[in-house]
This record gives structure tokens, sequence and C-alpha cells, in this order.
């Protein structure tokens, strides 16, 4: 089979860091070709490059044998290349068919041809067996029929080469069966695939081949039959991983939280559960089960209807986030970019941010107490900073969350709500978030776990329980829970 796509020797240098080490890669017609690695070693500058987003320092890159210099996202789309990020390039105010074929829209003269911009955009989805109405607008899509759009953008293009970035980060269950029903679609009429995600199992069922990255250097590349999960770890993070989900002793203590018939009209029903000390709750369900609006629920974010909650047997009035912070309770919110963290602050302002009351003077922070109060959970989760005053954008997806737990460390929360706690972080990184999360379990703080990464939720929880149309439906101990047991409730 000749190879469509070549890159050799791709170097990428910015001042004080190589960011890419003479790297080679290659993607055959009608193949998924996976890129896997920690955060930082080198997957995104590597697509980067590809799409025209930034220049490369040396190497070369051919498609078809021929080599072409892709300087601009313009002209890898020009070379038949295009590339799908985890935040997608779509217009919410805009119809379906006007993403698709946006900035090339046919016209009639100086009109825009109506009729023939929904025959084509209609012909693009019928193709990829995708039934979406082309007159929706993008903003009332969800998650997932957002992709679809940027595929059949992608296809608009007559692409050859598809990137996909973390297709899956926010899908599960059918939505994930979907989307890898439609790569199988794509192969079949000879699209080349480059699949990056952190979902080692999704890698293993879907990848042809995969090229491990490590601290910016081609490391290997295996065929599927060359490859395990166990070996892929070891690829990825340069070790053998043992025990990646760590072993603890499951102690619990009495009652920290109760709620009972929690609810929100159309969103959550009827919910009761308690928590105790020590315990981690897992919590999973297919996207749009109420999961995330139960913790925002319990954290105040969300006004609900009716229901109570007690801490430690005493009923508390939680309103709003302030008053879940008094009561102890933090929520480390999904997106922690967006939410979570105020990205051009540095790390120490961040980590201090739930708790500014314990470190101001006279209505004044004191700079002197939070740069210790920083330092100390600094020290404490082992982040990998430069320095208390780096920016917290600059940090690794790990690191980042770190400082998120750090920052309700040190507002002394006793009861934490975890959503998607991995999301987005390397398998190494995830570890260490395992371990830290064991630790905060041992001295007794209270965790509620939201995940849609079942081998996460079965590894990790005490109890675990599944969601469906905002009711929790079924109820599973450590020992019970199967993956095919919790995907049979949260789909029936």
């Amino acid at each position: 089979m000749s190879c469509l796509l070549e890159m050799r020797g791709i170097v990428k240098e910015y001042p004080g860091v190589r960011a890419l080490k003479g790297v080679d890669f290659d993607l055959n017609p009608a193949e998924v070709h996976a890129i896997a690695g920690e955060n930082g070693a080198g997957k995104s500058t590597l697509i980067k490059i590809l799409g025209g987003a930034c220049r490369r320092n040396a190497g070369s890159i051919r498609i078809d044998g021929v080599e072409v210099d892709i300087d601009t996202p313009r002209s890898a789309e020009k070379c038949g290349i295009s590339i799908i990020y985890q935040e997608f390039n779509l217009i919410r105010s805009l119809s379906v068919a006007e993403n698709i074929f946006l900035g090339r829209e046919p016209r009639r003269g100086v009109f825009l041809d109506k009729k023939k911009l929904n025959e084509e955009a209609r012909a693009i989805l019928d193709r990829l067996q995708v039934p979406l109405d082309i007159e929706e607008r993008i903003g009332t899509l969800s998650v997932a029929q957002q992709q679809m759009v940027e595929i059949a953008h992608a296809i608009s293009i007559n692409a050859r080469i598809m990137v996909m970035d973390e297709p899956s980060a926010t899908l599960t269950g059918h939505e994930l069966e979907n989307l890898f029903h439609l790569i199988a679609l794509l192969k079949a009429q000879g699209t080349g695939i480059v699949y990056i995600s952190h979902r080692l199992e999704e890698i293993i069922r879907i990848a042809d081949r995969v090229t491990v990255l490590r601290d910016g250097a081609h490391i290997i590349t295996r065929t599927r039959n060359e490859y395990n999960r166990e070996l892929l770890i070891k690829d990825m993070v340069g070790r053998e991983l043992k025990d990646e989900f760590p072993s603890r002793t499951r102690v619990t203590g009495t009652e920290l939280l109760r709620v009972d018939n929690l609810s929100r009209r159309g969103v959550l029903e009827a919910i009761s559960f308690s928590l105790n000390y020590g315990e981690i709750l897992g919590i999973t369900g297919l996207v749009g089960s109420g999961r995330t609006e139960l913790l925002r629920a319990i954290f105040g974010a969300d006004r609900i209807d009716r229901g109570t909650v007690m801490i430690e047997g005493k009923t508390v009035r939680i309103r709003s986030p302030r008053n879940a912070i008094r009561n102890g309770i933090a929520l480390a919110v999904e997106d922690r970019k967006l939410q979570g963290l105020v990205l051009g602050m540095s790390v120490s302002d961040n980590i201090t941010l739930a708790s500014l009351n314990a470190v101001n003077r006279f209505g004044f922070i004191d700079k002197k107490k939070a740069c210790a109060a920083a330092a100390l959970q600094i020290e404490r989760l082992r982040i990998k900073t430069t320095g208390m005053l780096q920016r917290v954008g600059s940090l690794s997806g790990g690191n980042q969350q770190k400082v998120v737990l750090a920052k309700w460390l040190s507002a002394r929360s006793k009861i934490l709500l975890l959503d998607e706690p991995t999301r987005g972080i390397d398998v190494g990184a995830k570890q260490e978030i395992y371990l830290l999360i064991n630790t905060l379990a041992a001295e007794g703080m209270g965790i509620i776990m939201v995940s849609s990464e079942l081998p996460e939720v079965l590894g990790m929880s005490d109890r675990i329980f599944v969601m469906r149309g905002g009711a929790l439906r079924a109820q599973f101990t450590r020992g019970e829970a199967t993956q095919e047991k919790i995907m049979e409730c949260a789909a029936n």
C-alpha cells in the first residue's frame, strides 16, 4: 500500500525547549494510526505542524510521495488535511449546513445559494449516515452532534487525512459507538485517520498502528497484533506502571453527608443517598444522565425545587457555592480550564482563591500568608512548577488538576465533589491523581467522584451509583460491580 502521509525528522524548537526531536510519522490510506504519549510528549505540537498552525524548524512532509510546504491552516486544507480539535471551530448561531461549508458557501452571483448549500450538506450527512437537521442551529446540538458536524466539514473539503484530537473526551455509551461506526465508514472510503486519545481502551480497540512519543521523541511504532494495554503504558511512561488503580485500606467512618429527595424539575428526580467519612462514592451514567447536575445542586451552583442536605447530622441550607464552601463542600469541575482555574493568574493565587479569608489582613491579601499557604500545598501535592508565581495556564493537565485540589485543601474542605477528575490527563499523571484521592480518603475526607471511564469508577470506588434520566437507578458495592452490569443499568 502506498503511503498517504510521511513526516520525517520533524523538529520544533521554542526558546529553551526542543518540543520535537526529529520525529518520524506516517499514515496509509484507510488506516487509523494513533499517537499516544503523556502530556508534554509532543503530540499536540506534531499535529499543529501538520495542520499548519505552527512552523517546523526542520524535517519534511510528503503527501502521496510529493513534498509539501504546510505553513498555514489554509495550505493544510488544500493538501486534504483536516484537524478536528477538542475545542470545536463552529459558529453556534449558524445552521448545520452553514457550518459544514463555512467560508466556502455555494453562491449564485453575489448571493448565497441556500438550496444548493442544503442539498450538498444533506448529501454529506447521508454519506456519513448522520441523521441531523441541516437547518438546526449549532448552539442547540449536543457535543456528540457538533462533533459529527466537524467531521462533515472535513468531508466537504475532500479531506483524505483526518486528525481527531481527543474526540471521545466528552462522549459515553452509544455516542462513542456512533463515533467508532463513523470512523469505520471513513476508513472504508479510504480516509487516513490520525487518532489521539488518553483513553487506552479506545486506542487498542480501533487503531491499526500506534506511535508512542515521549519527551518530544519517537519511541516506537507497533501494529495492532504487537501491542496491549500494559505494553502501551510501559512505552508511554518509560517503565512498568504497576497498580494503575492503587490499592488502599478501605476503612470508612460515620455518616458525613446525607442527601434526601433532591429534585429539580426535568433535571433531577428525588435523589437520596449518604456518604461516610473516608468513603469514595463513584457515580457514572451516560452523558445527560444528570451526574454533573447532581454535583452542582449539592454545591449550590444550581437551584433545587425540593430536598434536603445534611452534614454531620445537621440540615444545612445551601443556596450558593459560598454557602457550600462555608459548610466544607468543594467542587472540582469537569472543565478545569474554564471554571476551575484562572489561567492567567499564578499558581499561588489560584490555590488561595477559595480561602481568601484565611490570608487577608485588614481587607488586603497578606502575600506572606498566601505564599506560605500555597507553598504548603505545592509540596504536599508535589505540583511540578518553576515556582508559585508561574502562570497556572502553562502547567500540564495533571498539575493543573493538582492546583484545583490544592485550592480546596487550602479551604479545609471535608466533602470533595469530583467531576471527571482525570479528563484529558495522561496515564502517568492519572496514577498520581488516584494516589492523591486515596490519601484524602484515608485522611477522612468524603469523596463523590463522577466519571465516564468505567475502569476508573471500578478501580477507585467503595460504592457505585448509576444514573439515568436524572435519577439514581442502581447501586453496587465494589465487589458486585462489573462494566456489563453498569452499562446495562445506564442504558436501559
